[in-house]
C-alpha cells in the first residue's frame, strides 16, 4: 500500500516515535512543579520550545504550544483581534484559507480576497483589502489542496507599512523550511511534518497587541490553557528538526517526482487538468482533476489498487458541496485528486501509480457511461439538457454528451441542482474550449447556458 496523502497527515517520523517513548519516561511530571520530576519535565518542555523556535526564526518566548493547529488558528485569531478590538473588527483574508482560518475570520467582519487560476493571491489585491479598521491579516504560507506558494514575504510588508498584523498558516509549509517575511503571527500542526496528533504551534511576534480570550490559565502564557502533552510536544520538536534536515535533499527528490506526475498524468489520462502553480509550489504535492468522473468511486478504486489519496472533490464530501479552494480558483472539482508524496518515496511507486491510475479513470469512466442518457428538448433555438436529480458529473457529462450534436455558434442549456455544476460547467468550457454565457434561475434548479465555439 503507498501512502500518498501526507498534506493531511503525515506517518509518525522515527524520530518521534524515539522521542516520544523517551519522554513518557522522564516527562510524565508537572513542568511547573519545583521538585526533581518537575524540573526534569520542564527542561525537556524549555529544550522542546528552544528547537521549535529555532525552526520557525522565532524567539522561544514568542512560541506556545497548543493542542492543535486548529486551535492555534483560533487561538491566534481571537487573541489578535481582540488586542486590537479599537482598530475595528474587519479580518481579511485569502478564498483559499483553510477552514480553521475561514471559520474563525466568521465571528468577524470578514474581507476575502481573490485568487488566481493557480490559486496565488496578488499581494496587491492583498493590500487593497486593508483599510482603517482592518484589525488583523491572514494569508497561509501555501495552500493545503493544491500546494501553490502565497507571497507572504510581500503581503507581510504592505500590511506592516499598514499598521495591520498578518497571521499566517504555516502548517503545511513549516516541514519544508521557515517562512520569510515580517508576519505577527503564525501557526502549524506537528501531525503535518510527521510529529505526533494533538500538538499546534502559536507564534506571536514581540509587539503584536494580543489578549488571549477565555477564562485565565498560567500555562503557556496563557494562550494555551491546560496541563501540557509534553511526551507530544517532546515528539513534534524533535520531529521537526529531523524532517528539516532532511527538507532540502528530499524536496529537490520529490519535486522531480511530482514533476512527473504533472507532466505525465495528461497525457495517460484524457480530459485531465493539473491545477494548482507549475512552479510557485510544495514540493512534495500535485492535484488534478478528471472530466466525467466520480470522486469517490475514483478515491476507492485507487485504494483497491493500493494508493491512499485525498480529494477536494464535492462527489467526496458529505455536503455535496465543491472544495472552496478550487470553487476559488475557478478550475474544475469533479474526479479531483490530490497527491502529496511523503519523504522516502520511491520513484517506483510513483511509476505504479501512473500506470494504475489510467485503468482505474476508464473504469470509473465507463460505468457512468453506462447511465441512461439525458433528457434532451429542442425549442427556441437551443437544445435543453434536463439533468435535474442528478449530482456530480453526471451534468458536465450529459453535456458532453449532446454539445456535438448542436452546430458551431449554437447553444445548450443545462438545467441543474447540483450545487457542483456551478463550479464544474465554467470549468468544463474553460477546458474544452466552448463559451459560458452564465446561468439564471429556473422553475427547478439553475439553467446553465454554453455555445459551442468549435
Amino acid at each position: 500500500m503507498s501512502y500518498f496523502d501526507t498534506a493531511s497527515a503525515a506517518p509518525l517520523h522515527p524520530v518521534a516515535r524515539q522521542a516520544l517513548l523517551a519522554a513518557l519516561d522522564e516527562g510524565w511530571a508537572d513542568p511547573a512543579r519545583l521538585y526533581r520530576e518537575g524540573r526534569r519535565a520542564r527542561l525537556l518542555l524549555d529544550a522542546a520550545r528552544e528547537a521549535a523556535a529555532d525552526a520557525v526564526g522565532c524567539r522561544p518566548d514568542e512560541l506556545v504550544f497548543t493542542p492543535s493547529g486548529t486551535r492555534a488558528v483560533h487561538t491566534g485569531v481571537s487573541g489578535a483581534m481582540a488586542g486590537r478590538r479599537r482598530t475595528g473588527r474587519q479580518v481579511v483574508v485569502s478564498a483559499v484559507e483553510h477552514s480553521s482560518v475561514l471559520h474563525a475570520a466568521e465571528a468577524y467582519e470578514r474581507v476575502t480576497v481573490g485568487v488566481d487560476r493557480s490559486g496565488r493571491v496578488a499581494a496587491a489585491d492583498f493590500a487593497a483589502a486593508l483599510r482603517a479598521d482592518t484589525a488583523l491579516a491572514c494569508l497561509q504560507s501555501a495552500n493545503h489542496e493544491v500546494g501553490t506558494v502565497q507571497p507572504v514575504a510581500e503581503a507581510a510588508a504592505l500590511c506592516r507599512a499598514a499598521g495591520v498584523p498578518l497571521l499566517v498558516d504555516a502548517a503545511q509549509s513549516l516541514g519544508w523550511g521557515r517562512v520569510e517575511g515580517e508576519w505577527s503571527l503564525l501557526t502549524a500542526s506537528a501531525h503535518k511534518w510527521g510529529g505526533p496528533s494533538g500538538v499546534g504551534l502559536l507564534v506571536v511576534r514581540k509587539g503584536t497587541r494580543f489578549a488571549p480570550q477565555g477564562p485565565a490559565d498560567e500555562r503557556e502564557s496563557g494562550r494555551a490553557p491546560g496541563f501540557e502533552n509534553l511526551p507530544a510536544i517532546v515528539a513534534a520538536a524533535a520531529s521537526l528538526r529531523a524532517v528539516r534536515e532532511e527538507a532540502a535533499r528530499e524536496a529537490v527528490r520529490l519535486s522531480a517526482l511530482v514533476d512527473r506526475i504533472r507532466s505525465r498524468v495528461p497525457r495517460v489520462v484524457p480530459d485531465v487538468e493539473v491545477v494548482g502553480h507549475g512552479t510557485l509550489r510544495l514540493p512534495h504535492l500535485v492535484t488534478f482533476s478528471c472530466l466525467y468522473v466520480d470522486g469517490e468511486a475514483l478515491l476507492t478504486g485507487l485504494d483497491r489498487a493500493g494508493f491512499s489519496v485525498s480529494s477536494g472533490s464535492s462527489c467526496t464530501s458529505s455536503t455535496l458541496t465543491p472544495s472552496h479552494v478550487l470553487k476559488a480558483m475557478g478550475v474544475l472539482s469533479e474526479g479531483n485528486v490530490r497527491v502529496s508524496l511523503p519523504p522516502g518515496t520511491a520513484a517506483e511507486e510513483v511509476e505504479r501509480f501512473l500506470t494504475v491510475l489510467p485503468e482505474v479513470v476508464a473504469e470509473v469512466r465507463s460505468a457512468l457511461g453506462a447511465r441512461p442518457s439525458a433528457d434532451v428538448r429542442g425549442g427556441s433555438g437551443a437544445l435543453v439538457v434536463d439533468s435535474l436529480g442528478k449530482l456530480c458529473p453526471i451534468p458536465v457529462i450529459d453535456l458532453a454528451r449532446v454539445i456535438d450534436d448542436v452546430p458551431v455558434g449554437g447553444l445548450v442549456t443545462v438545467l441543474s441542482d447540483d450545487e457542483a455544476a456551478r463550479l464544474d460547467i465554467p470549468a468544463w468550457c474553460e477546458m474544452r474550449g466552448h463559451d459560458y454565457l452564465g446561468e439564471r434561475p429556473a422553475e427547478r434548479g439553475t439553467a446553465y447556458t454554453v455555445r459551442r465555439r468549435a
